[in-house]
């Protein structure tokens, strides 16, 4: 326990699985609390997820180390006597639980936030859904591509013309379900230190990260959201966007603020452009092109050099084993 660490002392129970709710019980880790992973006697089938179906029985998924990283991982079949008591236990000396299962599924179990309320009033109960505990929707399956399908943040992503892009970042998982439930948790606890009482903290990834979907809540507030590829930072501003080079990599340009454009516009020798970086349709179009054709001038290695000393928000597109070596995370 490091003392330093703003959770010291804090000691959360990760009854969750897979994705959402281990990283965050990770997060809560790493500011300092004391985790306790409660896994099924089989253990978490995560420790096998991506793995080859001929690797041996003592290989552990990566995904699953690195989503439980700082934990203390006991196992317990919470659907016998034996193992609820054994839960119980643990609630009575703990200040937040984290569970993911299906709405319902911890009240059947006898282990909802009104049963472990009566045995630890201040306890903090997080249960992580895709759609939230009392939805229409509650209890559909899903995974991170329905809840941002569902939520209107999908059919945002993707180029003009072609059909949404699912990214390898998962949105709702991570953003709408484990920071979203770190965030929540941490302010009930900050509560429950100040009243004595815990809170049932409903974390809905698909409303979560709706509420997140704010450049194109912004457009349909003017009228119309903008289609996929055509708003603000997807494509609609020719001072913000990708651009590729002469050797098939990538440049990210996010020169939004006049002063960038134009230090962008100097450098490349195109003042003409300075009026123009926020234009959107037919001209907003000529003006990508124009850009788009000067990029493929050089390869990124050379772009890499030439905007080395010019601050105007241009940073070459890494691959993840580049951004890993990067002097930046090192």
């Amino acid at each position: 326990m490091n003392a330093q660490k703003p959770l010291a002392g804090i000691r959360i129970l990760d009854l969750t699985r897979l994705l959402p709710g281990p990283a965050c019980a990770r997060m809560l880790a790493e500011m300092g609390a004391d985790v306790i992973k409660i896994e099924p006697p089989e253990g978490d089938y995560a420790q096998r997820l991506g793995l080859p179906a001929d690797a041996p029985p003592t290989q552990v998924a990566p995904l699953y180390t690195l989503v439980n990283r700082g934990k203390q991982i006991e196992r317990i079949d919470l659907k016998t006597p034996e193992g609820r008591e054994a839960l119980l236990k643990h609630v009575a000396q703990a200040d937040a639980l984290i569970e993911g299962f299906r709405p319902g599924v911890m009240k059947k179990l006898g282990l909802d936030f009104e049963a472990l309320s009566a045995v630890n009033p201040r306890l903090v109960f997080c249960a992580i859904t895709g759609y939230g505990s009392n939805s229409i929707w509650s209890h559909r399956a899903g995974h991170d591509i329905n809840y941002l399908a569902m939520s209107g943040v999908l059919d945002q992503m993707g180029e003009r013309g072609r059909p949404p892009s699912i990214s390898n970042w998962q949105i709702a998982d991570l953003a709408g379900g484990a920071l979203a439930a770190a965030m929540r948790i941490c302010a009930a606890l900050v509560g429950a230190k100040t009243t004595g009482h815990g809170a049932f903290v409903d974390v809905s990834m698909t409303h979560e990260v709706a509420s997140l979907n704010i450049i194109a809540e912004h457009g349909l507030e003017l009228g119309a959201a903008k289609p996929r590829g055509e708003d603000w930072l997807t494509g609609g501003w020719p001072c913000y966007g990708v651009y590729a080079t002469a050797d098939q990599r990538f440049l990210a340009v996010g020169a939004l603020e006049a002063k960038f454009w134009n230090l962008l516009c100097d450098a490349l020798g195109k003042a003409h452009l300075k009026p123009l970086g926020w234009s959107e349709g037919v001209v907003g179009l000529r003006v990508r092109k124009e850009l788009a054709d000067h990029f493929l001038s050089k390869p990124l290695a050379e772009w890499i050099n030439f905007f080395e000393p010019i601050d105007c928000c241009v940073a070459p597109v890494l691959n993840l084993a580049e951004a890993k070596l990067h002097a930046l995370f090192t």
